[in-house]
C-alpha cells in the first residue's frame, strides 16, 4: 500500500456522501450529464482570495491564468483579483473578456510578432523576456502607431529554496538575466516606451515559508538595486508566486500569515528607489487547486495477479499531473475517495487506472479505499489547478471532461 495525500479541509471531515458546495457529487453528475466531470467551488477559491488580503500587507494580488482558465471560473475570480497574467495570445483573449487590459501582463519566453501585436495594441503590459523580444516590440509599436506597455521579466540570480519548479539562480529561457536586465531598462526608456518596472520570479510550489520569506526579501533588494542601476523607479514591482499546496502525503500547509508578516516588513524597509512603487504576488495553484474536485465512473473492477485494478471513465487525458506525468520526479498519489463512502475505512488496496492504453493511465496506485462497485464515482481531490487545460485531452479520442463551477 501506498500513501495518499491528505483531503483538503474543506472535505476532510465529510462523512456518507461526498458533497461540493452542499451537493453530493451524484447531484452534480446529475446536472452535467455524464461523466468524467470536474466541480469547481467558488466558495472555496473566494475564501483563499479573502484569506490572502487578510495576511498580506497592502499590495496587488494577480491570477495566473494558466492555472485554470476556464471561462466560467476565470469570470469569477477576475471580479475578486487585482490583475490577470497570461502567456499566450488565447490566454489574452480570455482575460480581456473579463479585465480591462490595463490590468493584464502577458509573460512567456517566445511571444510571436502576431501575439505582440495583439498586446500592444490591446494595451496589456509585456513582460520582456529577452532583448530581442524587446527590440521586435518597438518596431511593432512603430509601425502600429502605439506605445508599448513594458516591463522587464528578471531571470534573478536566487533561487526559491524547496520549490517543486525552480526558476532562477540559473540559465533560464524565462526572463533577462539580472546582470544584463537594469541596461535593458534603459533602453526600453530611452525607446519612449511605457515602462511598467518587473517581473521576478524565483520558482514555483513552495510549502515552506521561510523559503519564501527570504525570496521575496531578496526580491525587493533585487529590484531596488537595479532600479538604481537602470536610473529610473518601477511603477510596479511583479515579486512571482511560488505559494505552493499540499498535494501528497507527509506535505504541510503553506503558512501564508507567517509570509504576509515578513512581507510587510520587508515592504517597509524597502530600498528608498521603491518607496513608490506598487508590489504585487502572482498566485495560480494556491487560490484554484483545492477548489476542484474530478468525478469519474467506474466501468470495472478486476483481478490480475492478486492486484486489484478500479478502472474509471477518466484519466491522464484529464489529469495528467495526478497520473505523475505532469513534472514530477517520483510518482506520488493525491488524494482520492469514493464519493459514497466520505469517511469510511479503507479496507481493500486497489490501483484506480483510466481507459486509455498506455500504463501511464494510473490516478491512484497501490491505495487503501473502502469497497468499490463498477458504477459508483471516485473522487480525485487537488483537482482545480493543472487539470483539464493541462492535459492531452485529444489522446486517444475520449471526449473531454466537462466542467462546472458553483455559484459561489
Amino acid at each position: 500500500m501506498k500513501p495518499m495525500g491528505a483531503l483538503p479541509r474543506e472535505f476532510a471531515q465529510q462523512n456518507g456522501s461526498l458533497k461540493i458546495s452542499g451537493r453530493t457529487a451524484d447531484d452534480w453528475v446529475a446536472q452535467a450529464g455524464d461523466t468524467p466531470l470536474f466541480v469547481y467551488d467558488m466558495e472555496i477559491v473566494a475564501a483563499r482570495i479573502a484569506r490572502f488580503r487578510a495576511a498580506m500587507p497592502a499590495i496587488d494580488l494577480h491570477y495566473a491564468i494558466k492555472a485554470n482558465p476556464h471561462a466560467e471560473l476565470l469570470t469569477a475570480i477576475a471580479r475578486l483579483v487585482d490583475g490577470l497574467d497570461v502567456a499566450s495570445s488565447g490566454e489574452l483573449a480570455k482575460a480581456m473578456i473579463v479585465k480591462p487590459a490595463a490590468s493584464i501582463s502577458f509573460a512567456g519566453p517566445g511571444k510571436r510578432d502576431d501575439e505582440l501585436v495583439a498586446a500592444i495594441t490591446a494595451g496589456a503590459t509585456l513582460n520582456v523576456e529577452s532583448e530581442g523580444e524587446a527590440a521586435r516590440a518597438f518596431l511593432i509599436g512603430d509601425r502600429l502607431g502605439h506605445t508599448p506597455r513594458m516591463a522587464v521579466r528578471v531571470n534573478p540570480d536566487i533561487e526559491l529554496r524547496g520549490s517543486g519548479m525552480r526558476m532562477g539562480g540559473r540559465a533560464s529561457p524565462f526572463g533577462v538575466d539580472a546582470v544584463r536586465a537594469a541596461a535593458l531598462v534603459k533602453v526600453i526608456v530611452a525607446a519612449g516606451a511605457d515602462w511598467r518596472g518587473f517581473h521576478i520570479y524565483a520558482g514555483s510550489q513552495a510549502l515552506d515559508a521561510g523559503a519564501i520569506v527570504e525570496t521575496q526579501a531578496a526580491t525587493i533588494a533585487l529590484a531596488g538595486r537595479l532600479a538604481d542601476e537602470a536610473g529610473v523607479a518601477p511603477p510596479l514591482v511583479n515579486l512571482g508566486g511560488g505559494f505552493g499546496v499540499p498535494y501528497f502525503a507527509g506535505d504541510v500547509a503553506l503558512d501564508v500569515e507567517r509570509v504576509g508578516e515578513a512581507l510587510a516588513d520587508a515592504l517597509a524597509s524597502r530600498p528608498a528607489v521603491l518607496g513608490e512603487a506598487r508590489f504585487a504576488i502572482e498566485l495560480g495553484r494556491w487560490l484554484v487547486a483545492e477548489a476542484g474536485v474530478y468525478l469519474t465512473r467506474v466501468v470495472d473492477v478486476k483481478q490480475s495477479q492478486g492486484e486489484t485494478f478500479v478502472v474509471v471513465d477518466g484519466g491522464l487525458n484529464h489529469q495528467l499531473a495526478a497520473s505523475g506525468n505532469f513534472g514530477t520526479v517520483v510518482r506520488r498519489n493525491y488524494p482520492i475517495a469514493v464519493a459514497a463512502r466520505m469517511g469510511q475505512a479503507p479496507t481493500e488496496t486497489v490501483s484506480v487506472v483510466g481507459p486509455l492504453c498506455t500504463p501511464l493511465d494510473r490516478l491512484g496506485d497501490k491505495i487503501a479505499l473502502p469497497p468499490v462497485q463498477v458504477g459508483e464515482l471516485v473522487a480525485i481531490f487537488m483537482a482545480g489547478a493543472y487539470g483539464a487545460s493541462a492535459s492531452p485531452s485529444a489522446f486517444l479520442g475520449h471526449p473531454p471532461a466537462i466542467e462546472i463551477v458553483t455559484a459561489g
